[in-house]
């Protein structure tokens, strides 16, 4: 019987898989592993839950895998929905890249992980050397960004500033987490009502080491992670 509920879970997952794949078809980047995963992972404990609670359990398992997969697919689908608006508004295209941030030239890179998007706003973008007054160009992007999180109130959000070594560690982590709040600040001034929470990193998790002046540009930043869920969120400093 075990074998006969894993095998109906499995199958249940990659049928709601393949149903998720086609409605991508409105969805730009079609790299849509958190709608995969999320049936594959809602299907399957979907079932299992299935076949505790039904006395007929082949039946339970398939309606609870069905069950299962569908929430997970829809959560994963959400997460893609946001990352390509989210893309579109700051007039760029989703990059998963790792060496997107050692690109200068790349003022804004989005990104997709399993359970959150990730915006990255360059320092030079955003502020003036040690401020943190927003620039006019940091204002009309994050303006775009919360336009797109007026559509999700239930998206949470993290914000997390980074500077480069030079100074001491506490002068440095004041500053990012005062440009973490501006950020934070300027999302809500823009109409957006998420959760938000900020984090002041200083110099750690440098992009690359802080030798010259133009290593110590990629570092400064400015990092926003978008989750569905808080228990997905990560500590963006280490």
């Amino acid at each position: 019987m075990k074998i006969k509920v894993l095998a109906v879970a499995a199958a249940t997952a990659m049928f709601m898989n393949s149903c998720s794949v086609g409605s991508q078809s409105l969805v730009r980047d079609n790299s849509n592993a958190r709608t995969q995963n999320g049936a594959l992972i809602g299907g399957v404990l979907g079932a299992i839950v299935g076949v505790s609670q039904s006395k007929h359990k082949l039946k339970g398992a398939l309606l609870g895998g069905a069950a299962g997969a569908a929430v997970g697919a829809g959560a994963g689908y959400l997460l893609d929905q946001q990352a390509n608006e989210v893309a579109d508004a700051l007039g760029t295209g989703l990059n998963n890249d790792p060496l997107a941030a050692l690109d200068p030239s790349r003022s804004i890179i989005v990104s997709k992980g399993d359970r959150y998007v990730k915006i990255m706003f360059r320092d030079a973008m955003m502020f003036a050397v040690n401020s943190d007054q927003p620039r006019r160009s940091a204002a009309t992007k994050v303006s775009k960004l919360a336009m797109v999180l007026q559509k999700y109130p239930q998206t949470i959000v993290q914000v997390a500033g980074f500077t480069d070594s030079q100074g001491s560690y506490s002068y440095n982590y004041n500053l990012s987490a005062r440009r973490a709040s501006t950020v934070a600040n300027l999302i809500k001034s823009y109409g957006a009502r998420n959760r938000i929470y900020t984090k002041g990193c200083s110099y750690n998790k440098p992009l690359v080491p802080n030798k010259t002046p133009a290593q110590r540009a990629l570092n400064r930043r400015v990092e926003v992670y978008l989750y569905n869920d808080p228990r997905d969120a990560v500590n963006a400093c280490r």
